[in-house]
């Protein structure tokens, strides 16, 4: 048999921290998902009360589609920074920005886990979606944001809790993807339930308790967000063919399987994981400091 056609190519970052390839087709998979998640950023945007003149941090910006619904936020007189390890997609998404109007976007490529200060910090707003699942030392590195976070400006994260995904009625092609993407992340070193830990993250970072947190789903129908899964497995399969949890011949075999269940059953009620976002504001000089 054939390889499935989104395998062929795939190269997958296997030799770092991200459990995920860096290609086009993955970058567009991204930009998919946030534009799916569009409406969870506004919301807690709208929550700290980000507005004209606000310089703000894409932490892991990707392709960034964030950074424009900040950009729209702060308007001419403020600033979005981009900051993402992979040179590639944030060069990308900056060039795009500009090319749209939007010129008060900038990028600069490193690694947040390094100590090198950000370019523009302080912000007055720090924004990091889907990074700390991947993060080594989350508490270390929510210190690092909350660092670059000016005195009156706000540290928001987001991030999946993947045990919350599942369908009605129960299906076997989602359970096979329950057992092989939460074990593949797993073995990656991933924390497959990071959204729901966020509010004791701050606390663990020293920073003391969450100011605010919001929780968001998206219950779709399988015709309507079955998507999201399949494409979520092929990132994922690299880490799950390299850990034994599946094969090439098993994952065309669960494809086949899903397409069947896709079809058979198009209105079952599929439950994305859970988005689950915390926040905290910086004191302003000369405020007492919360606990």
């Amino acid at each position: 048999m054939h390889p499935h056609p989104v395998f062929e190519g795939m190269r997958a970052a296997l030799d770092d921290n991200y459990a995920l390839p860096r290609d086009v087709t993955e970058y567009e998979r991204l930009r998919s998902q946030a534009r799916a998640w569009e409406p969870a950023a506004s919301r807690v945007f709208d929550h700290v009360a980000l507005g004209p003149g606000a310089r703000c941090l894409d932490a892991g910006c990707g392709p960034g589609h964030t950074m424009r619904l900040m950009a729209e936020r702060v308007g001419p007189s403020g600033h979005v920074t981009g900051v993402d390890v992979d040179a590639a997609v944030g060069d990308e998404a900056v060039a795009l920005l500009l090319a749209g109007g939007y010129g008060n976007c900038s990028f600069a490529c490193m690694d947040l886990d390094d100590d090198e200060r950000i370019p523009g910090e302080p912000f007055d707003l720090v924004y990091a979606r889907l990074v700390l699942f991947h993060a080594k030392d989350p508490a270390r590195l929510v210190r690092r944001l909350w660092q670059a976070v000016a005195p009156g400006g706000h540290l928001v994260l987001q991030d999946y809790d993947v045990r919350t995904a599942g369908v009605l009625p129960a299906l076997d092609s989602l359970d096979e993807w329950k057992r092989i993407v939460l074990s593949a992340f797993t073995e990656a070193g991933c924390d497959i339930h990071m959204g729901h830990r966020l509010p004791l993250l701050f606390q663990e970072a020293g920073i003391g308790t969450a100011g605010g947190t919001d929780v968001t789903g998206r219950l779709e129908t399988l015709r309507s967000g079955g998507w999201l899964f399949a494409e979520v497995i092929r990132s994922i399969l690299p880490v799950a063919l390299k850990h034994g949890l599946t094969t090439q011949l098993g994952y065309e075999q669960w494809c086949l399987e899903f397409a069947r269940d896709a079809a058979e059953y198009p209105e079952a009620a599929l439950l994305w994981p859970l988005l689950i976002g915390a926040w905290k504001r910086k004191p302003a000089a000369g405020a007492p400091r919360s606990r």
